[in-house]
């Protein structure tokens, strides 16, 4: 398997029927089996909450006051998207280990860390988008929706449409401000002499007044200083007395301290470290005492200065109350600066009437010629990733015994040589992306969700992911129970697709398919105690002659089958080396 990410241990603790257990993961295909009611998906629901799932207290084992669940995932050495999430949320990356933790109370209250840090539960689904995909019966749900047909599509196309679509966004974004701006200028023309008078107000005050970052504050703390020259030239010499007397300074006392225990320099290691730390003190109020000296000697009484700094402060004072509101004044002179910066473009705008509407109305045309462009071409990268992802997609269903189901992504767009509307201008194109599939030769399209049974989308799921992981993996894929509805040969070739994927990412299955497990690189096996709880004892990973009793029982649904063990076994020896 290519070097990324993947989950190499979860552990939980009093949810649901599990008491505490840990799972070691492996970088391949993980399989976990186990009877119904075993609490297999428990582990995957404990895995969600993690990844910042919906906490709920009813969640909590019956007697205890919370659970924990924690996952951690090893990362690889350069991946910008976990470094840039655990920069900005304070998470700690360890030696290429991330911990995430999800703690729920019995109350319902819930607490999420990451990487130490406590955190908002959305950060988690932050870092979850970059690490799992998580597929079960809900993802069936979802992919019957047009959005996410078309946020599929966009991430087989990669960065050719990301680039593309950056393009088009932007365009669309210069041709929304401009007709903003037509439009203000067109309700404001009444008003307009007003503000023009204002805004050349505005600029003259701020040309005049000719403010600097962080002045207001400098100027401030300049008039305490000189307003109080007497205080403060009291304090610092007294401070500097009581250091540097020769007689009984602080710096006399402890100059002699060091000299009595320079006498005894190296007969005692621990008066030698209290020598130290004596002669450490010494030198820093030595240093003190420096800097005070010189601070006295700067330090004068400047009448002038004091009310200049006093007349430049109601300056300053005055423009923010006209101009500005109540906040931080260095802050409100940071806005005001924006302003300025903008007010001439605003006045143009204000004094060409007519003529600048005209001129912007130019702009406009030109923006929109430059948005249908960009539109067309995200439109024709589209199309032409429709086409490559509906044969490599097919080419997966034949291979899960499918061999006459055609998938198909049809892209309807606007009509570009029409009448365009402006709402066909979304934020990510004019394009509505269809999945269908086509049940035999000549057979018609049918929309995904209506034409395919419950084990039909489980496999058109992962033949989907199978092939997008190709090309746009993310570390591990975890599915719950997607061989649902499937059987037979079908099932030894989801096996086969699941570990085909596990070539690429880290895998991790729920299934009750014996087909399935036996492809498994790790395997586990989850049971539930006589209590009904499930504690570290009950999640057993197996060894190769404990997989054949398991698929064995899976096969029979008894233990002790001797011709089941064989159809074990002869499951187990089907599967051929995966090479990693």
């Amino acid at each position: 398997m290519s070097e990324r990410s993947y989950l190499e241990e979860i552990s939980i603790r009093s949810l649901g029927i599990i008491d505490q257990s840990t799972l070691e993961l492996g970088k391949g295909l993980n399989v976990l089996t186990g009877e119904t009611g075993a609490g297999k998906t428990m582990i995957l629901t404990a895995l969600s909450l993690v990844l910042g799932g919906k906490s709920d207290s009813s969640l909590v084992r019956i007697g205890s006051d919370r659970l924990v669940a924690s996952a951690q995932f090893v990362l690889p050495k350069t991946n910008s998207e976990i470094s840039s999430i655990a920069d900005e949320s304070g998470a700690d990356i360890s030696e290429g280990s991330l911990v995430l933790t999800r703690t729920v109370n019995s109350d319902g209250k819930s607490k999420a860390v990451a990487g130490g840090t406590t955190v908002p539960a959305a950060t988690l689904v932050n870092f979850a988008d970059h690490l799992v995909e998580i597929h079960g019966q809900a993802a069936n749900h979802q992919i019957v929706k047009s959005a996410r047909q078309r946020e599929l599509l966009d991430r087989f196309a990669g960065s050719e449409l990301a680039k593309a679509m950056s393009a088009y966004q932007g365009a669309l974004s210069t041709y929304n401000n401009l007709k903003a701006r037509i439009k203000s200028m067109r309700e404001n023309s009444t008003k307009r002499d007003r503000e023009i008078a204002d805004l050349e107000e505005f600029l003259k005050g701020w040309s005049k007044l000719k403010p600097t970052r962080g002045e207001y504050a400098e100027v401030a703390n300049q008039i305490a200083r000189l307003s109080s020259v007497e205080d403060l030239r009291s304090a610092s010499d007294g401070a500097n007395q009581a250091l540097s007397d020769e007689t009984s300074g602080s710096l006399t006392s402890l100059g002699a301290a060091r000299r009595f225990l320079d006498i005894a320099k190296g007969k005692d290691s621990r008066l030698d470290e209290i020598a130290s730390v004596v002669a450490e003190g010494f030198f820093v109020l030595d240093e003190a005492a420096r800097d005070l000296s010189s601070y006295l000697s700067a330090l004068e009484a400047d009448p002038a200065k004091l009310d200049a700094l006093q007349v430049r402060k109601a300056e300053i004072i005055a423009f923010i109350k006209k101009w500005g509101s109540a906040a931080d004044p260095d802050a409100e002179l940071i806005a005001l600066s924006e302003k300025a910066k903008t007010a001439r473009a605003t006045i143009a705008d204000l004094t060409g009437g007519e003529d600048r509407i005209a001129e912007l109305e130019s702009e406009m045309q030109g923006a929109k010629k430059e948005l249908l462009s960009q539109a067309k071409l995200l439109t024709k990268i589209r199309t032409s990733a429709a086409l490559k992802l509906s044969e490599s997609v097919s080419t997966e269903i034949h291979a899960l015994s499918m061999p006459h189901t055609e998938f198909s992504i049809s892209i309807n767009s606007a009509d570009y040589e029409g009448s365009l509307k402006e709402s066909d201008f979304t934020i990510l194109g004019c394009d509505e992306v269809i999945m269908q599939i086509q049940g035999h030769r000549d057979g018609p399209l049918i929309a995904l969700g209506k034409g395919a049974s419950g084990g039909e989308m489980s496999r058109i799921m992962l033949a989907l992911e199978v092939v997008l992981a190709q090309t746009h993996p993310v570390g591990t894929y975890i599915f719950d129970e997607v061989d649902s509805g499937v059987g037979g040969k079908a099932a030894i070739e989801v096996g086969r697709r699941l570990a085909a994927l596990a070539k690429h990412s880290q895998v991790i299955v729920v299934t009750h398919l014996p087909q399935v497990a036996a492809w498994a690189d790790t395997h586990f096996v989850v049971k539930k105690s006589d209590d009904g709880s499930i504690s570290q004892s009950d999640v057993e990973k197996l060894d190769n002659q404990n997989r054949i009793e398991e698929i064995a029982r899976m096969l029979a649904g008894l233990e002790g089958s001797s011709s089941a063990r064989e159809h074990a076994a002869e499951l187990l020896a089907m599967r051929e080396p995966i090479s990693r």
